[in-house]
Parts: C-alpha cells; sequence; structure tokens
C-alpha cells in the first residue's frame, strides 16, 4: 500500500478492480478528463520521493532554527497519522486478499524473509542495546515491522514487481500486527527496564490503526455499491503523498531537535541500522532464491526485506511511557532517515546485481 500508489487496474474490468473503486459509465469527455487527471496524480506520485525529502529538510530546519514554535507541530502528529493511514489503508486491496495469496511462493518468499530471517537479523542487531532500553524498543517497533506503504514505490522504481507487492500489502499488515507483539515479549525479555502501560499503547493501536483500517474496508466496500462513496474513495487516492509528507514535516519538524539533543544517546543505534541496511536486502534476496522466484519477484522481496514500517509504529512509540517516549520516538526517526538514503542506494544497485 504505498503512499499515493498508481492504481494498475483496468476500468473495463470492473471486477477485478483492485483500489475499492466501483466503475461506472461515463461520457467521452469525462473520460478524457479523467485521464488528464490521472497523469496530473502519476506526476505527484513520479516526484514523491523528492517532495519527501524537501519535507523531510524543510522540516529539520524549522525545527532546528525555531524550536519553540516547532514544538507546537507535535500536536499535528496524532491527527496526521490517523488521516495518513486512513488514506494508505484505502490504497491497499483489502477486498482482494487472495489476489496477494495467489502467487503462493511470492508470498512464502516474503513471509519466511520478514518473519523469520530479519527478526533473527534483528534479534542478534539489538543485543547491544540492552543497556539502553527506550532505544532498545524503539529499534524493535520499527525494524521488526515491514513496511507497507513507500514500499511499492522504491520497488517499482527499482524494476521489481511492484503490483505483487501491493497484493502483499493486506498480509504483511495483518501478520505484523498479530506477531508484533510477541516479538517484543520475546526480545525485550524479563529483564527488560521497560514497563509498557498497556492503555495508552492499545489506546494509540486503536484509533490510529484499527479504526482507520475498519473504516478503509468498509469504504472500500461501499464504493463498490454508490456512486457517492466511490467519487469520495477516487478523491482520497490523491492524500496519501500530502497526507505523508504532512507526517513527516510534524514528526520531523516536532523531534529533530530532540535527536540532536540526544543524538551521543542515539549513537549505539546508528551501526544496528547500517548493519540492517546491508543485511536486509541479502535476506530477501536469499528467502526469494529459496523459492526460485523470477527476477523481478527476487528485487521485490529483496525490497520487502530492507524496507521498515516507521511511520505506521511511530503512534505506538509515542504511547509509550514518557520516561522513554521521547528517545524511542526519536530512535524510530532515526531509521527513517537512514533508511530514505538507503532507498536511494537500493533503486540503483539491486536492479544492477540481481539480473536474469
Amino acid at each position: 500500500m504505498p503512499a499515493g500508489k498508481p492504481c494498475h487496474c483496468k476500468p473495463q474490468q470492473a471486477g477485478d478492480h483492485n483500489c475499492g473503486a466501483a466503475y461506472y459509465p461515463v461520457h467521452p469527455h469525462a473520460h478524457r478528463e479523467r485521464q488528464d487527471a490521472t497523469l496530473t496524480r502519476e506526476q505527484l506520485e513520479t516526484h514523491q520521493i523528492a517532495l519527501y525529502f524537501a519535507a523531510v529538510l524543510a522540516a529539520a530546519a524549522f525545527g532546528l532554527l525555531a524550536t519553540d514554535a516547532a514544538r507546537h507541530l507535535e500536536a499535528l502528529v496524532t491527527p496526521a497519522i490517523a488521516v495518513l493511514m486512513y488514506a494508505m489503508f484505502l490504497q491497499i486491496p483489502f477486498l482482494d486478499l487472495r489476489q496477494g495469496l495467489g502467487n503462493r511462493r511470492f508470498m512464502a518468499a516474503l513471509l519466511l524473509a520478514n518473519f523469520i530471517f530479519v527478526p533473527l537479523l534483528v534479534w542478534a542487531a539489538t543485543r547491544g542495546l540492552v543497556e539502553h532500553p527506550a532505544i532498545l524498543i524503539g529499534a524493535l517497533l520499527v525494524l521488526l515491522t515491514p513496511c507497507i506503504d513507500y514500499v511499492v514505490v522504491f520497488t517499482h522504481i527499482g524494476k521489481g514487481d511492484s503490483r505483487l507487492t501491493l497484493a502483499a500489502t493486506p498480509v504483511l499488515l495483518l501478520v505484523q500486527l498479530v506477531l508484533l507483539p510477541v516479538y517484543l515479549a520475546v526480545m525485550l525479555g524479563d529483564s527488560s527496564e521497560v514497563a509498557i502501560s498497556i492503555t495508552p499503547f492499545v489506546e494509540a493501536f486503536v484509533l490510529l490503526i484499527v479504526l482507520p483500517l475498519i473504516l478503509a474496508v468498509l469504504t472500500s466496500a461501499g464504493a463498490r455499491r454508490s456512486r457517492s462513496v466511490a467519487v469520495w474513495n477516487e478523491a482520497w487516492a490523491w492524500m496519501p503523498v500530502p497526507a505523508m509528507a504532512l507526517v513527516l514535516v510534524a514528526v520531523i519538524g516536532s523531534q529533530i531537535a530532540v535527536v540532536v539533543h540526544d543524538f551521543d544517546r542515539l549513537l549505539p543505534v546508528i551501526p544496528v541500522y547500517i548493519g540492517f541496511m546491508l543485511l536486509a536486502p541479502v535476506l530477501g534476496f536469499a528467502s526469494a532464491r529459496l523459492f526460485q522466484l523470477p527476477v523481478e519477484e527476487v528485487r521485490s522481496a529483496t525490497f520487502s526485506a530492507a524496507t521498515r514500517n516507521s511511520l505506521v509504529v511511530l503512534p505506538l512509540a509515542l504511547a509509550l511511557p514518557e520516561d522513554i517516549r521521547g528517545l524511542a520516538a526519536a530512535a524510530v526517526i532515526t531509521q527513517t532517515m537512514v533508511e530514505l538514503v538507503s532507498e536511494l542506494i537500493y533503486v540503483r544497485v539491486v536492479p544492477a546485481l540481481i539480473r536474469a
């Protein structure tokens, strides 16, 4: 489910439409106008990575130069993430889950890479963070959850099969929601100093993930039956890119001063993120090769294993107890910045190294 992903569906095949919007006959001139609008949206999607980097740089500059004013951006974080989650979930074809399960070898490779190989890597890589509980839980939250949004965009740029990646996003989301508490319980252990109050954690999970998810599924179902809901759904197809940019501005603008102030405390996690950046793609590649996938699918599995779900888990980090919340969120944000740089390397290296 990418931020502002392009829809690859053919309008003539309404039954196969994966984006939740119903197909209705339109006047020829209206079809021409719709094509123009689609081209405009594709231009927005094509330049979304540059837009995200611009948002990050602008937010960082504002957060460092106007620290007191930037703190007020924190009030926008929760509503901005809720809007992003709804817009993002609308783009995931939950109602066509069978398509994500249809290519069983590809799905098995993704599950093996993301929920067996990567967790083993994360467990090994984070043992040195046990003495830093706030950073440890932030790193675990972000590294244990595969991306369900802009991974589709990077997969497309990196010449992978972005449509298969998109179709797999509902499965990846549902599995990570089930397994994340298990992984945290195992990797934090009884000896951890992290004391998590379950109430705010559950509240953040329900308000920022579960409710937007339910609303998105209901909207997608309604779009197949109602013209007005279909129009609403189509309008929201424009929202993921600006919503993602807004979240980046709110999050980085309000938190960058904390990251800079606590940079010396965040130093232990940076080698972990760099190591993950180098090794996770190898695990995705190995998993895909085990299932003898074709080249494009191997690239897709490589991107999936290497790209994490930072913006989805950030609300969970912000729901942690106050004494560790700031540093845990800073650890998540640090991973986001490392990952954006990593993706620029991946989109060039992956297609060059993984060839027929």
